[in-house]
């Protein structure tokens, strides 16, 4: 199930990444696609679009190519184990999935993985090829080609139990499925057993990395369940394996999931909501509760309505449950009084708004920066390193997979909007000015707490253009907080592939929240500046260095501090944060600003 509400204004924000202009030479010059690794730089010229704000690189060049290769870490952490691994990455490659895997398992080693050098590296290839797997095939694809390098205990005919999984899994994947025939000759039976273990372990370490993304894939739940039930069958013949069963059987238990929070848009009118932090399948009457003690509005003098982009209206009752799929793309959730009248208009409710105005200048700064970090680590925190490649390459045909980095960039546009949108409805010049004060604060506190995805939202709302022409309201910040102000936007400035932002984040000490869409852009960096094959051979050096820039995720989320300890706020605060009240369009922003401060 889709845990995102995929109403309220139709959709989630997706982060997009847009490669615009076209650089010379990469398609031309075989000699430059076979050095990807190290030599090949990344195309100037394309740029990371996220809704409401664009990064472009504007410094461009051999400086900025050289920034790039240095600061999205291509290659592994030392010369010496690149120079190592980099033989074994190489030496794998086959555009079929079962050359790739029967080639990957020929590198896998077991016994004690750890404790040796071989193991080591067997364990870093491995790692790499699962994490980055989805670039050049499909889930379903690997399931059905583990399944086929599982040596059958039949050397004339599959067993009746491999027919069951045939039938079964063409159910699901809807194209013919046939297991190799490259195990079922004479092969010693050391070598079966070998091979075996071998699957299992791959398959192990697979379900370790990633357990509670695969389970969302249907063949993956047939895989494992059918695979745990052939190594069952081989036990009698193969006792040896009863070690190997006791792992995979853990990985055959589906994880119990939590029902995980979304966030879902409750519209106040036509051009403003409410951010709402809520908990897949909430009850109407518990969502227009939590709204109406937002608004400060009493709950039986409100509806919740659901209104299609065609005009059509369906009223609520307090025990729909609102499932994410229940709200489809054609449909979004408004909050109105029982005359269906709107609540607030940003132009003519002039007392609401001074209410909120009052409200905001009277929290303190530092626990709205906490309240912001909370919320960020709770979504950063469950997002999975797979998520990344997932989003890139895979997310129009998997958006379950891409759950937590999809509400993870909703927040971040969230946040952005909701700076603008406060500074914009203070309707007084002293007070637009104390806004714009607290807002720097807010920044500099995301930094100290090592939150720099909210650090670049709260910088970004204020640098929107609606807000930045109010010139009479700036002239009156006082010079220590512009000063300040010029010192965070020196690191969100973008220049030289954010080698400000870069060299800040890498002093910082774990765990921290960092600047997810720059992530992605590395990623696709990698992605457009190398091919995925070359010769007719997988590119594992490209994976690897795919692997690398999503392994900072897990550096990030649990350094050698440990894992982030969630700071205690103000009641009040949270329950302001997390009901942000955002204007999302931007006609409405700037005729907003444009009342505040005419053009002369």
């Amino acid at each position: 199930m889709n845990l995102l509400g995929e109403g309220v204004q139709g959709r989630l924000l997706h982060a997009a990444l847009v490669e615009q202009e076209e650089y010379e030479g990469s398609e031309e010059s075989s000699s430059t696609s076979t050095t990807c690794s190290r030599g090949t730089q990344a195309p100037a010229g394309p740029t990371f679009d996220v809704p409401y704000f664009r990064y472009i690189d504007e410094e461009e060049g051999v400086e900025a190519g050289e920034e790039w290769s240095n600061s999205s870490r291509s290659l592994s952490s030392t010369e010496e184990d690149s120079a190592v691994m980099s033989c074994d990455r190489d030496a794998m490659g086959s555009r079929t999935p079962d050359k790739i895997l029967e080639q990957l398992l020929d590198h896998v080693t077991l016994g004690g993985p750890q404790e040796t050098t071989m193991g080591k590296e067997s364990d870093a290839l491995l790692d790499d090829f699962l994490l980055t797997y989805l670039v050049f095939m499909s889930t379903s694809d690997l399931c059905q080609a583990l399944l086929g390098q599982y040596p059958s205990t039949s050397t004339a005919s599959p067993a009746p139990h491999k027919s069951y999984w045939i039938s079964d899994y063409q159910s699901l994947n809807s194209k013919p499925t046939y297991l190799s025939k490259h195990h079922r000759g004479n092969e010693d039976v050391k070598d079966a057993l070998d091979k075996k273990r071998k699957v299992l372990h791959l398959v192990i370490q697979w379900t370790a990395l990633c357990r509670d993304f695969l389970w969302a894939d249907e063949h993956v739940k047939v895989f494992i369940k059918n695979l745990y039930r052939y190594v069952l069958d081989d036990l009698h013949e193969h006792p040896s394996l009863e070690k190997d069963l006791s792992e995979s059987k853990t990985i055959s238990q589906e994880p119990q999931r939590e029902s995980k929070e979304v966030l879902c848009h409750v519209h106040l009118n036509m051009v403003s909501y409410l951010s709402v932090r809520t908990r897949a399948g909430v009850a109407a009457q518990g969502l227009l509760e939590a709204v109406a003690k937002r608004v400060d509005v009493p709950a039986e003098d409100l509806v919740l309505v659901a209104i299609t982009y065609t005009g059509g209206r369906r009223l609520l009752q307090p025990q729909d449950r609102l499932h994410s799929d229940w709200l489809s793309a054609s449909r979004r959730l408004h909050v109105c009084k029982k005359d269906l009248s709107e609540i607030m208009n940003p132009f003519t409710d002039n007392g609401l708004v001074q209410q909120r105005t009052v409200c905001m200048l009277s929290m303190n700064t530092w626990e709205v920066a906490v309240a912001l970090t909370n919320f960020a680590w709770t979504i950063f925190e469950s997002i999975h390193k797979q998520e990344l490649v997932s989003f890139t390459f895979s997310r129009h045909a998997s958006s379950h997979h891409t759950v937590a980095l999809t509400l993870m960039l909703q927040r971040f546009n969230e946040v952005q909007l909701w700076v603008s949108t406060e500074v914009l409805l203070c309707p007084t010049l002293c007070k637009r000015v104390e806004l714009i004060k607290k807002f720097i604060k807010i920044a500099s506190h995301c930094k100290a707490q090592r939150n720099t995805n909210c650090l670049f939202a709260v910088i970004m709302g204020l640098n929107t253009a609606a807000v930045t022409r109010l010139s009479q309201t700036w002239e009156r910040v006082p010079g220590r907080f512009k000063k300040l102000f010029s010192e965070l936007e020196t690191i969100t400035d973008p220049s030289f592939n954010h080698k400000a932002y870069r060299d800040s984040f890498r002093k910082m000490k774990g765990p921290k929240i960092p600047f997810l869409p720059l992530l992605l852009k590395d990623i696709t960096f990698i992605h457009e500046g190398n091919k995925t094959f070359l010769d007719n051979r997988v590119n594992f050096e490209k994976l690897h260095m795919i692997a690398d820039t999503v392994r900072q995720i897990r550096q990030c989320q649990n350094d050698h501090l440990g894992s982030y300890i969630i700071q205690k706020n103000s009641p009040e605060v949270r329950v302001y944060i997390d009901y942000l009240h955002i204007i999302d369009n931007q006609q409405t922003l700037f005729e907003l600003s444009h009342r505040l401060e005419p053009r002369a």
